[in-house]
């Protein structure tokens, strides 16, 4: 079968939202018949249903582990490319598809959900939920969605504006489409719901630019909101929204709650049917820095912790923080999973989770109870966790309030949201782990900004990321003694999650651009493909028609790509040839991906010669303004585009582009509210002088080669 490259350019788009409806064949029709039938007891028994993949995790405990053994250890070699997607995009794909009877499901940039034929390629509706692009400035990690929930005949999204969508999962016809946020404040959606006794259960981020997080719960038919659980308490000055905020002020000081407080829910949820119970990570402090969010100290309740919520309630029966009072951005929204593991002889009913402090936990699932932490990958800020307490013992010497500390992990996390896989059979839990340091400084200019970066801390610290500073690993982890078994070592960080499988196999796609399978007992390298960009999504496998197919979006962005330069350049990804496929596999499958031809312009040396103080000025805008896009040092990391290399329209015209939004249907903010004409010119200088760098290290590459 040839590769299908769906031209989505020329689909004809129907409908207010940019709803593309195809429609169905009477054999079509039958194939979607059967997702009215995904109720709570369908869900519940996904585990059973081992053809299909239900919700974000394959099941409720979020293992990711699915028993489909058709290819296994033995025959992985044979795996070929059945068929890709093309998704439209050159930016992030995060998302883990939904398959069921015979549909996937996934979304791409911009919230767009897609409906795809899961045996052919072919597409079946798309629905685009018509985001406003000046959302782009409005959310820290790029323009990027992690998937659908399904119930009921429904598919349910979530958008980068902070809605809750419901679509017929037949036709894509919007059934309700509901604000969950304030959308006068920074609030953005990338997470993927989840529904659980009917209700569709959702979150959202923006703690980077200063707003209070909550997780929502929705009537899955009428979209009315069910109850609400909020992270962190507000104004004490007000009544609380429910009583779990009285004492979690008591752990606050200072006037939070005027620069948000944070605790954003944007990623990890799970569920226990049995326990009756869903669990919830929350996200950073904000801003970053407890020095200015708490200057009188606390733990700062909910931060980075583990939630335990009644689902028809939302009232809080216990709760675990992993990182107290939060300094780091060290959030615990990463992957939680569950499962029944022996420990000291007696099985325990355990939660797992390894956040981005660096340490793996194990806590009792039932009352929260900490029963092990051990770090998994370099930790500087800690030397453990105290048994007794279940509390980080926190390193002295780290107030980064008169000096600049060296902090490992980094923000960007020893493990980030890539999804983890657990294989029950081997007993070792899959993490895509990775070594980066970061610089802390506090901001001595620091003052709140409403809807801008509000981290607390000095971007200009550090103006590069160089490559040799960073790394990442495949690492298997006995999560029973709290120990390494294998690791597949990377040369950089921000791989893709991980999918385990009953044949002995782990799958995972690279940030390099390939996707690899391992023996999962040992780790023994057994396949790989190229991928044609960085994967950082998660896989999925199903069978239809007794084939098993394994399934991955591939697509280079998110937080790292944007903001790490040189570091996330080491991938080797470039703008051009970053194009978004779902690729799917199977065996004695010989489809090829087109080759994209690399393209690098001349670049016409253009004025540098400016003065210091004005190129030090423009190193301060930029890093406080443009990095975390564009990159340190204006080193791209193969997302957006190399500012070095722009065209020369592009600097005679950056006080519209900055000041004036003329970009903002590309994505690009405008940023006059903060920044003035003085500030462009500055920019411009610094843009330049890098620029010219760039040119002479092209030109001593040129005469050491010759």
């Amino acid at each position: 079968m040839t590769i299908r490259l769906q031209p989505i350019l020329f689909l004809l788009v129907l409908g207010v939202g940019g709803l593309l409806a195809c429609a169905f064949s009477p054999q079509e029709s039958s194939r979607t018949g059967g997702i009215e039938s995904v109720d709570d007891a369908r869900l519940v028994a996904a585990g059973e249903e081992t053809d299909s993949w239900l919700t974000y995790g394959r099941t409720y405990n979020e293992q990711r582990h699915s028993p489909l053994a058709q290819i296994d250890e033995g025959n992985v070699a044979q795996l070929g490319l059945a068929w890709a997607f093309e998704m439209g995009t050159r930016r992030g794909l995060e998302a883990t598809p939904i398959m069921v009877d015979g549909i996937l499901y996934t979304t791409g940039t911009w919230s767009v959900v897609f409906a795809i034929d899961a045996r052919t390629g072919e597409l079946l509706w798309r629905h685009d939920p018509r985001v406003p692009r000046s959302q782009g400035g409005r959310v820290c990690c790029d323009v990027v969605n992690r998937g659908v929930a399904v119930y009921r005949g429904r598919v349910y999204s979530g958008t980068l504006d902070g809605r809750l969508i419901s679509l017929d999962a037949k036709t894509g016809e919007v059934l309700f489409d509901v604000v969950t946020v304030d959308q006068s404040k920074p609030y953005s959606i990338t997470m993927a719901p989840r529904v659980v006794k009917g209700k569709v259960l959702i979150g959202n981020g923006g703690a980077e630019y200063g707003v209070r997080g909550y997780v929502s719960a929705y009537d899955w038919q009428s979209g009315e909101l069910a109850w609400r659980f909020y992270t962190v308490p507000g104004d004490p000055s007000l009544p609380f929204e429910h009583p779990e905020l009285a004492e979690a002020a008591r752990t606050w000081t200072g006037e939070w709650w005027t620069v948000g407080g944070g605790g954003t829910v944007w990623d990890s949820i799970a569920y226990d049917p049995e326990l009756d119970l869903v669990y919830v990570g929350t996200g950073n402090g904000s801003p970053w820095s407890r020095f200015i969010r708490s200057p009188g100290g606390g733990d700062n309740l909910y931060v980075s912790s583990i939630l335990a919520l009644r689902p028809d309630t939302g009232r809080l029966v216990w709760h675990y923080q992993t990182t107290p009072g939060d300094n780091w951005d060290y959030t615990s929204t990463q992957h939680i999973m569950l499962a029944d593991l022996a420990i000291d002889g007696v099985e325990r009913k355990v939660l797992m989770q390894a956040p981005k402090n660096g340490f793996f936990y194990v806590l009792d699932r039932a009352t929260g109870e900490l029963i092990s932490a051990e770090a998994f990958a370099e930790v500087s800020w800690a030397s453990g966790v105290d048994p007794e307490t279940g509390r980080p013992i926190e390193v002295p010497g780290l107030d980064y309030r008169n000096e600049t500390v060296e902090v490992r992990p980094s923000p960007h996390g020893a493990h980030n949201w890539h999804p983890m896989a657990f294989n029950p059979a081997a007993g070792l839990v899959y993490i895509p782990t990775q070594e980066i340091p970061y610089f802390f400084h506090v901001d001595p200019n620091y003052e709140y900004r409403p809807g801008a970066w509000n981290l607390g801390f000095d971007h200009t610290v550090a103006d590069e990321f160089p490559r040799d500073l960073v790394s990442g690993h495949l690492l298997a982890w006995d999560p029973v003694a709290q120990k390494e078994v294998w690791r597949a070592q990377y040369t950089g960080p921000w791989n893709g999650g991980a999918l385990s499988t009953g044949g002995n196999l782990v799958f995972q796609g690279t940030a390099h651009g390939t996707f690899v399978a391992y023996r999962a007992t040992d780790g023994k390298k057994l396949w790989e493909a190229p991928a044609g960009t960085g994967i950082v999504a998660g896989p999925i496998t199903y069978r239809l028609d007794g084939e098993q197919y394994v399934v991955v979006m591939a697509g280079w962005g998110g937080a790292f790509p944007l903001a790490a330069g040189d570091a996330a350049a080491a991938a080797g990804v470039t703008q051009a040839g970053n194009i978004g496929r779902m690729l799917v596999f199977k065996l004695g499958a010989t489809t090829k991906l087109p080759v994209v031809e690399a393209f690098e312009r001349e670049l016409a040396a253009l004025p540098a010669d400016f003065d210091a103080e004005l190129v030090l000025e423009g190193n301060h805008t930029y890093h406080q303004w443009c990095s975390v896009c564009h990159g340190p040092g204006v080193e791209s990391g193969g997302v957006l585009p190399d500012l070095r290399k722009a065209l020369p329209a592009i600097y005679e015209t950056l006080g519209d582009i900055v000041l004036k939004g003329v970009r903002v249907q590309n994505g690009m903010p405008r940023f006059d509210e903060w920044l003035g004409p003085e500030d462009v010119t500055a920019l411009r200088a610094y843009i330049l002088s890098r620029r010219a760098v760039l040119l002479a290290d092209r030109e001593a590459q040129a005469g050491a080669a010759e």
